[in-house]
């Protein structure tokens, strides 16, 4: 087996957590798989895998084989692609990240178009709202919502959302409206803990700025928690317009202090460290600032790309 032939194997193999996996995937037998692997790591001269009864885990060197290999590979897919002409569409496996309430409200339901659009596109579709280490986790384009820090990865903004005040008619109804930010001190307020949450909520009405710190029996991890808690009429949180998109749309949430804006929520799409933006990846975000624009889910005041602090 040829060095790119074995490389392709031993990413396959990371990918799939197993010989038998990649094996199926590559539509070879495991020991072909099991020999391939032991041919690189002879060569090489390092372990790139370490075996055990719950499967197979990269090595340190491992990892940085995987790295470079799966960016070898990816190259060499977009030279290819070049060669025959856009006409042929986009095939492979998209690895795509992105938090788990937006997805399901605003990518899944609209994801069959662009595998319709390209029938050769697989896509693994990681939900997690927490930042994961995108190289650790063979990540080719994460969504990534709020302000961003810096590092080595490029982002581009690509949407925004207004972020609201809101609760439910029946919690509004036993506990009255907020008049004024400060109100907000004698509501029980969901707090987000995670990237641009936190207790302490900022708004601007014309050249009045206010910042008030709110509290509650209610803290969460995961958008998904702040949504069933505000729907179970527990208390008012500050979220975006994506987040309660099908509420905000039937009535079934209400925004309060609509006449306060509190900063807006940008989307950004990240590209790892040292990894080339490729055609899928550049085709799965047209895709998604499509399917926002379309919805009327304010897409498209897009934000400059720049170098992130920390993605």
């Amino acid at each position: 087996m040829d060095r790119f032939a074995s490389m392709e194997t031993f990413v396959s193999v990371v990918d799939a957590g197993s010989f038998s996996a990649a094996a199926r995937r590559l539509g070879v037998g495991q020991p072909a798989v099991s020999k391939s692997i032991a041919h690189l790591e002879d060569k090489l001269g390092v372990r790139l895998l370490l075996r055990s009864t719950r499967g197979l885990t990269p090595t340190e060197a491992g990892h940085s084989f995987y790295k470079h290999a799966r960016r070898a590979i990816e190259e060499a897919d977009e030279a290819e692609l070049a060669a025959r002409g856009a006409g042929t569409g986009l095939s492979g496996r998209l690895r795509i990240c992105a938090a788990v309430t937006f997805a399901r409200l605003h990518i899944l339901p609209k994801l069959k178009s662009f595998l319709v659009e390209h029938p050769e596109l697989n896509i693994d579709v990681v939900l997690d709202d927490r930042n994961i280490d995108l190289l650790e986790e063979g990540i080719d384009i994460a969504l990534r919502m709020g302000t961003l820090g810096d590092s080595g990865m490029t982002a581009r903004g690509i949407a925004r959302s207004q972020r609201l005040v809101l609760g439910t008619p029946a919690y509004f109804a036993a506990a009255g409206e907020p008049q004024v930010p400060a109100d907000l001190v004698a509501h029980q307020a969901i707090i987000y803990d995670q990237r641009g949450g936190g207790g302490a909520w900022a708004f601007r009405r014309g050249t009045s700025e206010v910042s008030v710190s709110v509290s509650g029996r209610v803290q969460v991890t995961a958008a998904e928690g702040v949504r069933a808690a505000v729907l179970a009429d527990m208390g008012v949180a500050i979220a975006s317009e994506w987040m309660f998109a099908p509420e905000l749309a039937s009535g079934a949430v209400k925004p309060v202090l609509v006449d306060w804006s509190l900063p807006p929520m940008d989307l950004w799409a990240i590209y790892p460290t040292g990894r080339m933006a490729s055609a899928k990846a550049r085709a799965f975000v047209a895709f998604v600032e499509a399917a926002l624009a379309a919805s009327g889910e304010r897409a498209s005041e897009v934000v400059s790309s720049h170098k992130p602090r920390s993605a």
